[in-house]
């Protein structure tokens, strides 16, 4: 195994092409690319990471431009890049270099816009499976994401049930709830609502005041209220003849930041990826599902968490232990709700890393 001195630790990005791709719905997209960063000890075990809804490929990233989960994965963390060999890829539909709405349809010589073909959690996985198998992978030690990448990964320990070892989705369920869709519905209906978005066909690099908002929407529901109660406490200040909050300037920030940065189409794409989620169609059920699932299973979840409820998860892992599963579940206690999978390692990386490592890991409340 080669030592940290020797290595490089920053992750590298490379984009492969997989060829043609056939979509649930039956459409085949041609010339399908599949962007992907690669990190840590080049010989050492695999180990796939799923990104979220708005997240990237960059997950490591480098020291100048740190990825999403660069405290978590790394030198001696709790995904260990000295022991392990760290691959995630950006999702069929995305907006950072795999084929999404922004890229050209070889078709009409035009970018995809909002004709862009609906795509699914599965249409993901396969794209990802055919990117490993270019890459010489057969098996990987284990498949982790929280959110859209817990989708990626549930879907990928039943569509390929003996590829990796463990599978560990945090933050997720086996279905996407009717609450979740209903804050789906509000921001899909706010971009586009807004004149800018020309029904799909707006210019490149335009700035949606819709997906702003629809950020704004999907915030409030990553975090629990008490979060947000005793970070901002109602803090106010007088603009003009108004009175504005502080956490009304902060949601304002983050809207305008995400706008400038992410495709609104790939974010409608996503979300609607998202809504059809169901482990349990056309596999009778999502209890019938979970009996497909042969990898040892960790399930990860967080208390407040609005969209995806650890009561519902804990159904989970009660159903797979009755079907004589290998698996585990942790409730975190946090105050962050679902963004509790981006913050707080210290509560809950050490359970994935005994894991990752084959150290002794048992049921408990983190």
């Amino acid at each position: 195994m080669s030592s940290r001195n020797e290595r490089n630790d920053d992750a590298i990005c490379h984009k492969v092409s997989i060829g043609p791709h056939l979509l649930e719905c039956g459409v085949e997209l041609q010339e399908v690319e599949i962007a992907y960063e690669k990190a840590g000890n080049p010989i050492g075990e695999v180990i796939i990471v799923c990104h979220a809804l708005t997240g990237n490929q960059k997950a490591v990233g480098t020291k100048g431009d740190p990825g999403w989960w660069r405290g978590f994965i790394g030198p001696g963390l709790y995904v260990d890049t000295d022991k392990f060999q760290v691959i995630t890829m950006n999702v069929l539909g995305g907006c950072n270099g795999s084929t999404g709405p922004i890229s050209i349809n070889p078709t009409t010589g035009n970018w995809y816009g909002d004709e862009f073909p609906a795509i699914t959690i599965r249409d993901m996985v396969h794209a990802q499976f055919k990117v490993l198998t270019k890459l010489g992978i057969t098996r990987v030690r284990a498949i982790l994401g929280g959110s859209l990448g817990g989708m990626q990964v549930l879907e990928w320990g039943l569509l390929y049930p003996n590829f990796a070892e463990v599978i560990i989705p945090i933050a997720v369920t086996p279905y996407f709830t009717d609450y979740a869709l209903a804050y789906n519905a509000i921001g899909r209906h706010a971009i586009k609502a807004d004149p800018a978005w020309e029904k799909g066909q707006y210019p490149i690099g335009t700035v949606i005041k819709g997906l702003e908002i629809a950020r704004m929407v999907g915030l409030v529901t990553y975090r629990s209220d008490r979060l947000f109660n005793e970070r901002f406490k109602r803090d106010r200040k007088e603009v003009g003849k108004d009175i504005e909050y502080q956490v009304d300037s902060y949601m304002k920030y983050q809207g305008e930041k995400f706008s400038r940065r992410f495709d609104a189409n790939s974010y409608l794409s996503l979300l609607k990826a998202m809504d059809q989620y169901d482990i349990g169609y056309m596999r009778n059920g999502w209890k019938s599902a979970l009996n497909q699932l042969e990898a040892k299973t960790c399930l990860i979840s967080f208390k407040g968490d609005l969209l995806y409820p650890s009561t519902l998860i804990k159904e989970v892992s009660e159903c797979m232990n009755i079907l004589g599963k290998k698996v585990t579940h942790f409730e975190v206690d946090t105050m962050f709700g679902h963004d509790g999978f981006l913050v707080e390692f210290e509560k809950w990386g050490g359970v994935i890393k005994n894991l990752l490592e084959e150290k002794e890991v048992t049921q408990c409340l983190v």
